[in-house]
């Protein structure tokens, strides 16, 4: 009897171990950021907006919640906040105009959902999730998708909201001499279930051509998410990200050639850099690893892990 309730004992703690493994990681973009350039009131601001996405993701994990919720409450953080390139603070085409990308997807199952070119809707990633989750489409684009967002009952708004001086400042030295920056946010997380997750979005590159799609919508480029192996969400010079296939390049080194998320992580941001390209991804595979390599300056990032304690990095060698 000893040897049955032992047993029973053992089988619940092997049931319930996984339960208490769930973790999220952000990114808030990266590119040409470095200490000297920034001042302490302004690292200040960026690492408590930071801490306030993973406080938000962390509450729908440690409740219970999936990833997917986690990944979308992260996101809605920085695409409110004026400090990074996604809803509130998109940067501005050379037309003038703010076109917003993302994407979401499910490692459960592999539904995706992206929009590209949204110019009202005020939370890209949450119209991502729609068109996954409310059609047999994976990409809407343009006046299609804000369209759909509204008859949604998404929140929308006047396209002078996603305006911010900063932002407009920005397009204006573009045409001197401003140093590459890439502000794209996402969020890759691992639930209480053993599900991932991973959410992308951003305004894209500042003076793009109008019509621009980068990585971030682009499935297995910018975002890619699958039980099997890993999520993966990018920032950087999105072209080489596409050409890479980088989110799914990554699951698929894991896949079949076994490497760790570490190493195909690394191997890939390698393989951008040797084609020219610049930026970084952050990674999360089911067993609760992650991976936030770059080869940029700098990369606005961070994690939590269950035990509920928030770690914001900026620079190279933090």
């Amino acid at each position: 009897m000893k040897s049955f309730l032992y047993s029973l004992l053992l089988l619940g703690f092997a049931i319930g171990g996984p339960k208490d493994n769930f973790a999220l990681v952000i990114h808030g973009g990266a590119g040409t950021i470095l200490k000297k350039n920034m001042t302490p009131e302004k690292e200040a601001a960026y690492r408590a907006k930071l801490e306030e996405s993973l406080q938000a993701g962390y509450a729908v994990l440690n409740a219970g919640g999936s990833a997917m919720d986690a990944v979308e409450a992260a996101i809605h953080i920085m695409e409110d906040s004026p400090l990074f390139n996604a809803g509130k603070g998109a940067v501005f085409t050379n037309a003038g105009t703010n076109e917003l990308d993302a994407a979401i997807m499910n490692g459960a199952d592999l539904k995706a959902g992206a929009v590209a070119g949204v110019k009202t809707v005020k939370n890209p990633i949450t119209v991502a999730r729609k068109v996954m989750e409310e059609t047999w489409h994976v990409l809407l684009a343009g006046e299609g998708a804000d369209k759909f967002a509204e008859e949604q009952g998404l929140e929308i708004v006047d396209p002078k909201y996603f305006h911010t001086e900063r932002r407009w400042k920005a397009i204006q030295k573009m045409k001197g001499n401003e140093e590459e920056k890439y502000g794209t946010v996402g969020c890759v997380a691992l639930d209480k279930d053993g599900n991932i997750a991973a959410g992308t979005s951003t305004g894209g590159m500042t003076n793009k051509r109008w019509g621009r799609v980068g990585d971030v919508p682009i499935i297995g480029a910018g975002t890619y998410a699958n039980n099997k192996t890993c999520a993966v969400s990018a920032t950087g010079s999105g072209e080489y990200f596409i050409r890479a296939a980088v989110a799914h390049d990554i699951s698929a080194l894991m896949e079949y050639k076994r490497y760790s998320l570490k190493k195909a992580s690394k191997k890939v941001i390698q393989k951008v850099g040797k084609l020219g390209g610049s930026g970084g991804v952050i990674a999360i595979d089911a067993k609760g690893n992650i991976a936030m390599p770059f080869n940029s300056k700098g990369m606005y990032r961070g994690y939590i892990k269950s035990d509920g304690k928030p770690v914001t990095l900026i620079y190279k060698n933090e």
